[in-house]
């Protein structure tokens, strides 16, 4: 594993300081990306299948009509007192959510490995309380691991909702949030950074949603969990090309994912993150501990 140095680009007064998801492009990219990195890939075979995942996504969310947003009342007083407009533990989840992962069972189970299979029919067959209940654990970081199979599937429905509400919002309803790696926008943590190309927000950094898909600009050299601007340091794979890193706080001894749009400008936060598990685990075994969750890994890999 190599250390690298970080270099700092402060952020310019033009840079937007939020990114709301395009619902149009983001998951037939990923798709893309995904189908990408599995070639010649250890995990190929699982990377394939997440590329239909999130191929199944795009297909689903185009079906989705837009979906009711709290009333002004409620953004003006969400705003006002700097949180998350659609914060996923208290906002009332549109049924739209069961649909769409019914929607999702229906598109894969006759093309998932068999252990996926058998969990997109339990699903299918599931109850509305025994998915409701699913979708508590897993918004509230309790995950049920005696589902653990299903939570995945379950993850990707709720990604099209919150992408699907996200989408409508505007960033006037958005505040920055005092814990760098909690997204303004429904309260869950980043899954992994992003460096963005483009012309006001070039090398700017923006932390990426695990669920909604939004992104919010934290300035580098800055750990997203603690604050720390002391301690932090990017490590990559020995023999990588830099796409990836994980930057890690000795402060706080967490860590998250960086990707990099400069040495490949379709890099993915959750695609390239789930096909770099192996710095993963070097970062794990030097002591440090994931700040954020991959909502596709929960369950998955193991299975």
């Amino acid at each position: 594993m190599q250390t690298q140095p970080i270099d700092f680009h402060p952020p310019t007064e033009d840079a937007a300081p939020f990114l709301l998801p395009v619902p149009a492009s983001l998951f037939s990219e990923r798709a893309d990306r995904f189908e990408f990195l599995a070639q010649n890939h250890s995990l190929g075979d699982w990377l394939v299948f997440l590329g239909r995942l999130t191929r199944a996504q795009h297909e689903v969310l185009k079906g989705l009509p837009d979906l009711p947003l709290p009333d002004a009342a409620k953004l003006e007083l969400a705003r006002e007192h700097r949180m998350p407009p659609l914060n996923a533990q208290s906002l009332a989840r549109p049924a739209a959510w069961r649909f769409a992962l019914q929607q999702l069972c229906l598109r894969l189970q006759d093309d998932a490995p068999e252990g996926a299979q058998l969990a997109l029919k339990a699903l299918f067959s599931s109850s509305e309380e025994q998915l409701e209940k699913l979708a508590d654990g897993l918004l509230g970081g309790e995950p049920d691991m005696d589902s653990a199979a299903q939570l995945p599937f379950v993850a990707a429905a709720l990604q099209l909702v919150f992408t699907k509400l996200a989408s409508q919002l505007d960033t006037s309803h958005l505040q920055t949030q005092d814990a760098h790696n909690v997204c303004p926008c429904c309260g869950s943590p980043a899954v992994a950074s992003i460096l963005r190309l483009g012309a006001a927000i070039n090398n700017l950094r923006y932390l990426h949603c695990s669920l909604c898909n939004t992104e919010w600009n934290v300035p580098r050299a800055v750990c997203t969990s603690c604050g720390s601007d002391k301690e932090v340091a990017l490590h990559e794979l020995e023999g990588s090309n830099g796409e990836v890193r994980a930057e890690t706080c000795d402060a706080c001894k967490g860590y998250l994912k960086v990707v990099y749009q400069e040495k490949d400008p379709r890099v993915d936060p959750v695609a390239d993150d789930l096909a770099t598990l192996a710095l993963d685990l070097l970062v794990d075994e030097a002591g440090y501990e994931r700040t954020g969750p991959n909502l596709l890994l929960i369950g998955a890999h193991s299975a």
